[in-house]
């Protein structure tokens, strides 16, 4: 098949958007950044706790205290704040098959990197708490979140855990955080976040099921910040516009000595909610601020540099933007759509895609979902892979880090799957749910580089003796609780 034919496939998939692929659960896992049909959420529900009175549900702007899964309150009993905690665990691990790769990885992959490879991905748990009223239009709740697998490597916040673990299992917290509704300024008020929460921008999500398929968009996976740790604040202009601003200390990192330099980062952004009686639902958001490591370059034994360059990093902005529109045809089709860009001064990189998804449920056990891709590394130098278990963790903290390229490249990326329930199963789990994915995943490069199934002997290197094109095929197993 020739690059135009390709292309031509790809361009007519993107016309495509949003998939219902992670409906109740998404927003069980994180009801910070994903809604319950898996979109990624700037308004988020938000909560926090009153200790010992009684829930007041009076408030039109907060949604009335129900039961959380933790606790069974006796019938005819008024709800007390702590009847609405929820916890949630997921059991996430697949296998990622590239019959043809010489290097025993799948270039261009985070989270999918190991090929060939049985992986227990991930292990997260949570506890948090639904909005909840504390009275005079207030409303407090709050998330925590931490996960376990290999998909912690490339999950860090540094300074929070980062390093304790150091092979291919490692833990990561994902979610700290407390949220406040007030009834300022705005009819239906300002809601805030404080603490370390999942970004903003990305149709896909780290847990398992806040995402369509087992492996990652090239955009989710280099463009998107993972976590951030900070204030976010969501102003209700109308029942329909949301204006988002927040202020944070940058990607994977903290405050403080932690940081990557000494600079704030932020968003700025709108989302334009349950358009078109529900159906349309749209955010603008952006992401900016100085991301490169103010410290020193250091240099380790077998030549591999670390990523800091010096006190130059405090005023060069990195810039990422997102444009997403999410439309409901009916209940059981869904269409998404989203461009997203990235501009680093300190790297002078530039990168934008745009992916495209179709989420058809055939059944109520099983859903078809397709995306595509295009995605442009305009410098070669945003899709790396990391072969070390550390070597992300390590370029985030200003440690020598081994690593490797590819010229600049047009990726193209189409992915068909399935999402079945076995009913023959989930009927047996009680409150769980059993997901098995299979995909079928064509990568290519559409301007004649060869990055795939070939690694690279040193670090920094651009690889171009590989193949053009990477088939490979998926399948992952989710438990969610």
């Amino acid at each position: 098949m020739s690059d135009k034919h390709v292309l031509a496939v790809f361009c007519l998939l993107v016309g495509t958007a949003l998939p219902s692929f992670a409906h109740a659960q998404a927003a069980a896992t994180s009801n910070t950044a994903i809604t319950p049909d898996g979109t990624p959420n700037p308004n988020p529900p938000t909560s926090l706790p009153s200790t010992s009175h009684q829930a007041d549900s009076t408030d039109p702007d907060i949604p009335a205290l129900k039961t959380g899964n933790l606790f069974s309150p006796k019938a005819g009993h008024s709800l007390y704040y702590w009847d609405g905690l929820v916890g949630h665990l997921t059991v996430e691990a697949g296998i990622s098959g590239n019959p043809w790769t010489r290097s025993g990885r799948n270039f261009g992959q985070f989270y999918l990197d190991r090929a060939n490879t049985v992986t227990l991905n991930q292990i997260m748990g949570s506890i948090s708490h639904p909005i909840t009223s504390v009275g005079g239009g207030y409303g407090i709740g709050f998330v925590a979140e931490v996960m376990y697998g290999s998909d912690a490597r490339f999950d860090p916040t540094i300074g929070m855990g980062d390093g304790t673990l150091t092979g291919l299992y490692q833990w990561a917290p994902t979610q700290a955080h407390i949220d406040v509704h007030t009834p300022w300024i705005f009819r239906h008020g300002i809601d805030f976040q404080a603490g370390q929460m999942y970004a903003l921008i990305g149709a896909e999500g780290t847990p398992a099921l806040a995402r369509p398929f087992y492996s990652f968009n090239y955009a989710s996976d280099y463009i998107v910040p993972f976590e951030t740790v900070g204030i976010i604040a969501t102003m209700h202009l109308s029942r329909h516009m949301d204006w988002i601003l927040g202020i944070d200390a940058g990607n994977s990192t903290t405050f403080g000595q932690a940081g990557n330099n000494s600079r704030p980062k932020g968003y700025f952004g709108f989302a334009w909610n349950n358009l078109m009686g529900g159906k349309l639902n749209l955010h603008a958001i952006g992401h900016f601020g100085p991301q490169g490591n103010n410290g020193a370059r250091r240099t380790s034994p077998a030549g591999w540099t670390s990523s800091g360059i010096g006190k130059a990093a405090n005023g060069l902005m990195q810039y990422n933007a997102s444009l997403l529109a999410t439309y409901h045809v009916n209940k059981t089709l869904s269409l998404m759509a989203e461009a997203l860009y990235l501009h680093d001064d300190a790297s002078r990189d530039d990168a934008y895609g745009v992916t495209s998804y179709l989420s058809w449920d055939i059944h109520p056990s099983l859903t078809l979902n397709v995306r595509g891709e295009i995605f442009r590394d305009n410098t070669g130098g945003i899709i790396n892979q990391y072969p070390g278990t550390m070597s992300y963790t390590n370029a985030l903290r200003n440690r020598p880090y081994f690593y490797y390229g590819a010229p600049p490249t047009t990726y193209g990326a189409l992915t068909i799957g399935v999402a079945y329930r076995p009913p023959f199963i989930n009927r047996h789990l009680g409150a769980g749910k059993l997901t098995v994915r299979p995909e079928v995943r064509l990568d290519k490069s559409l301007n004649g580089t060869h990055p795939f199934n070939q690694a690279a002997a040193t670090s920094a290197t651009a690889v171009n003796n590989g193949t053009s094109n990477m088939l490979w095929f998926n399948l992952d197993a989710v438990l969610s609780f």
